[in-house]
């Protein structure tokens, strides 16, 4: 499959960076997400901390409750999830909870990411991907810091 199939990982990471950037025109850290089932986008979200003055309110907390309920499932096991910056070990719990079968990445994230602490944090059966469109995901994070400093 080309990276220009529309159930390619590129193109659900550019839902995924869409998503982002509605965190970012909201004065959120510009993290978004999206989970896919059956090649089909069943939740969208980004970061709400703000918004909702609430910690939790990450991208990927939003969007695996949002997945839950339209699978009426607590369990992901079939699901993909992309996002736009490595979850942190938070969201790492929760995707290991809920037994996400896969795991896409952009941004690295050296300071809050998870994989300091090893893959271990996530289900034995999740599949790990990252690096997709990491250029793009890390710049519109670093804008976003540098218009705060």
């Amino acid at each position: 499959m080309s990276n220009l199939s529309v159930y390619s990982d590129s193109h659900f990471m550019k839902q995924a960076y869409n998503e982002a950037l509605k965190a970012y025109e909201n004065g959120e850290v510009p993290v978004g997400a999206v989970i896919v089932c059956n090649n089909t986008i069943i939740a969208r979200g980004y970061n709400q901390t703000e918004a909702l003055t609430d910690v939790t309110a990450h991208a990927e907390i939003i969007v695996i409750t949002s997945a839950n309920s339209f699978l009426g499932s607590k369990y992901l096991t079939d699901c993909t999830l992309y996002v736009t910056l490595e979850p942190c070990v938070m969201c790492a719990g929760a995707l290991k909870w809920a037994q996400m079968s896969r795991v896409v990445y952009g941004a690295s994230d050296d300071k809050g990411g998870f994989m300091k602490y090893g893959k271990e944090l996530l289900h034995p059966q999740t599949k790990l991907e990252f690096g997709i469109m990491n250029d793009e995901c890390s710049s519109l994070l670093k804008k976003f810091f540098k218009e705060r400093r």
